[in-house]
């Protein structure tokens, strides 16, 4: 069983259910509204939990009824929550999230205290972070925070997973220096090296840009295509598992929670844990919400 510390954001998520994507300047009627946990750091830790690895979580949220639930949902999960801070005058972060027939969502992000912890905060979890085999971060929360947790994950020898999303495309040198694993999706990928990428070609390409900062593996995930991986002179692209998809909220976070927990720390497995997150997420796709859609490791085995 792999520990996997996740440094990042906690959401409710707001979903809207549409015919199809809405234009600008106009008004069309929704077909459902619901809320559910989300987050991308929170996704990531229970895609982590429900694969069974020993999961904890460093984050925030703000001391109202949405931070209360959230936290009570992760509980449930038995993720380790000691080192959420909950921070006064501040609102628990929230996404909304608009689904159309094709299972194509668009989300607007409200950061509020995912954006109110910091160094310190993470500091006070470093004994949580040094005992890991796998430290997760995304670009939800304050960037200071994510270094300050790869720098005490890299003198303890513990591997750093990066999802940069949402796409930045000037990452600190610092945060890629201590940085193991990027797993960005093909148009992050395109926003951090500036390659366009469509293929296994370009695909390759904007690869040798990460290893030229000083990440050692690269994953980029192609949605419906799968993800490619280069590794250590290798690269191939692992084939994703055909299902019909009726919301892809939350497939990439499965992926990589998922990958996490059967990932060994020497990457000698790793495009078997491809494999293996990739059919995760294709059940994750096949059901609505971020959290209520992650499978259970009986449900990918």
């Amino acid at each position: 069983m792999n520990k996997v510390t996740i440094v990042g954001s906690i959401n409710l998520d707001t979903n809207l259910r549409v015919q199809r994507m809405v234009k600008p300047g106009e008004t069309i009627h929704g077909k459902e509204h619901y809320t559910a946990a989300g987050g991308k750091g929170a996704n990531q830790a229970v895609a982590a939990a429900r694969a069974e690895s020993d999961t904890r979580f460093i984050g925030a949220v703000g001391n109202d009824a949405a931070g209360e639930e959230m936290l009570d949902l992760l509980k449930e999960e038995n993720i380790d929550v000691s080192k959420v801070e909950i921070i006064e005058n501040e609102a628990t972060g929230q996404s909304f999230i608009t689904i159309d027939d094709n299972g194509e969502n668009a989300i607007t992000f409200f950061a509020g205290a995912n954006y109110a912890f910091g160094p310190e905060e993470v500091t006070n979890g470093s004994t949580l972070i040094e005992t890991s085999d796998f430290v997760i971060a995304q670009l939800e929360t304050p960037i200071e925070a994510t270094i300050k947790a790869f720098e005490i994950a890299r003198k303890a020898n513990v591997k750093t997973i990066l999802n940069p999303a949402p796409g930045e495309s000037d990452l600190p040198q610092e945060l890629l220096q201590v940085t193991d694993i990027i797993v960005p999706n093909e148009t992050e990928a395109e926003t951090i090296t500036g390659i366009h990428v469509k293929d296994e070609t370009s695909a390759k390409e904007a690869a040798e840009k990460f290893h030229e900062l000083g990440i050692e593996v690269v994953i980029i995930t192609f949605g419906a295509q799968g993800a490619f991986y280069d590794y250590n002179g290798y690269n191939e692209l692992v084939p994703a598992f055909k299902e019909k998809a009726v919301d892809t909220t939350a497939a990439g976070d499965t992926f990589i929670g998922t990958m996490s927990s059967v990932l060994k720390t020497d990457f000698s497995n790793l495009k078997e844990a491809i494999l293996y997150s990739n059919k995760a997420s294709s059940l994750t796709i096949q059901r609505f919400g971020a959290q209520p859609s992650i499978p259970f490791k009986n449900e990918i085995k």
